[in-house]
């Protein structure tokens, strides 16, 4: 895989997750249903997080998606399943939060969520100084050559994380299945990643 293989995808099941599939819903019917069935965003957000990493991490959910995730690129359709569940997560936690996961700003923190413990190391790397505090706005600021700086950067960091410890530690695959991707994303790094879509989208800080 290369950097524009991961960005490519990046996009392709942003858009997706946006948009639902037929197996799973969009990320407005998601999030709405959260924000009616609950009293807050906050505890709309958390019982949503406690929901979908129950789904993700302990069924076959992703077997599901099967080939309904295709991509023109040169990654494997494992890896877009998980890239595809985790970003729906995000993005329906920013639109609990208030944010329009259309725009190209709550796009670009979706993206960082994905990179978890090493949100801050990534956003630092751009040269952007930038304290605990973050909002849409901050970014919206920012040139838009460095947010596709910040977007390059996480694509690089996928890379470092798939490639080191392989999709293998990231989705647990079913012996038996071929083709097909089967059991459950890890649960320890969806978590992170979706406190960091929290912390963000829902309390407006980046640690």
């Amino acid at each position: 895989m290369t950097n524009d293989d991961m960005q490519k995808a990046l996009r392709v099941c942003y858009e997706k997750a946006l948009d639902g599939l037929p197996i799973s819903k969009s990320v407005s019917e998601l999030g709405t249903h959260y924000l009616n069935k609950y009293p807050s965003k906050e505890a709309a957000a958390k019982h949503l997080i406690n929901a979908q990493t129950a789904k993700c991490t302990t069924s076959g959910f992703l077997t599901s998606l099967g080939g309904l995730i295709t991509l023109p690129v040169a990654v494997p359709a494992n890896i877009t399943s998980v890239l595809y569940v985790q970003l729906r997560m995000i993005a329906s936690i920013a639109y609990i939060g208030g944010f329009n996961p259309s725009d190209d700003e709550v796009q670009t923190l979706a993206y960082l969520c994905l990179t978890g413990t090493a949100i801050s190391d990534v956003i630092k790397g751009t040269g952007i100084k930038i304290g605990q505090k973050v909002a849409v706005n901050t970014l919206k600021k920012i040139p838009g050559t460095v947010i596709t700086k910040i977007n390059q950067r996480v694509g690089f960091r996928l890379l470092t994380r798939f490639g080191e410890k392989g999709a293998v530690n990231l989705v647990k695959l079913i012996p038996g299945v071929s083709g097909i991707i089967g059991g459950a994303i890890d649960f320890a790094s969806t978590k992170i990643i979706a406190q960091k879509a929290y912390n963000i989208f829902i309390e407006g800080r980046v640690m």
